[in-house]
């Protein structure tokens, strides 16, 4: 599961990073706080769906769905899964 598939008001942890995401774009989302353990909740929307506001470690950060896709995490209702060998 990738944080673009969480829905609007949920949380869920995060896994890791894509390997697919790299240089300045990984820089900045491990600069956010985007870590293994941070706790992410979708809080609003734009008028199109994308992107989505996220609250990080109490900052308020916008991901296009595509950024988001590269963020492997698990929901709250699904605590435990396994972290597929595609991510770090």
């Amino acid at each position: 599961m990738t944080l673009a598939d969480i829905s609007l008001g949920d949380s869920a942890t995060v896994r890791g990073i894509s390997p697919r995401c790299d240089g300045p774009a990984r820089l900045r989302l491990l600069d956010l706080g985007v870590v293994p353990g941070t706790v992410v909740q979708a809080r609003l929307g734009s008028a199109a769906g994308d992107p989505i506001a996220y609250d990080i470690r109490g900052a308020l950060v916008a991901l296009r769905r595509e950024q988001a896709a590269l963020i492997a995490v698990t929901s709250a209702a699904a605590q435990g899964k396994p972290v597929g060998a595609d991510w770090r």
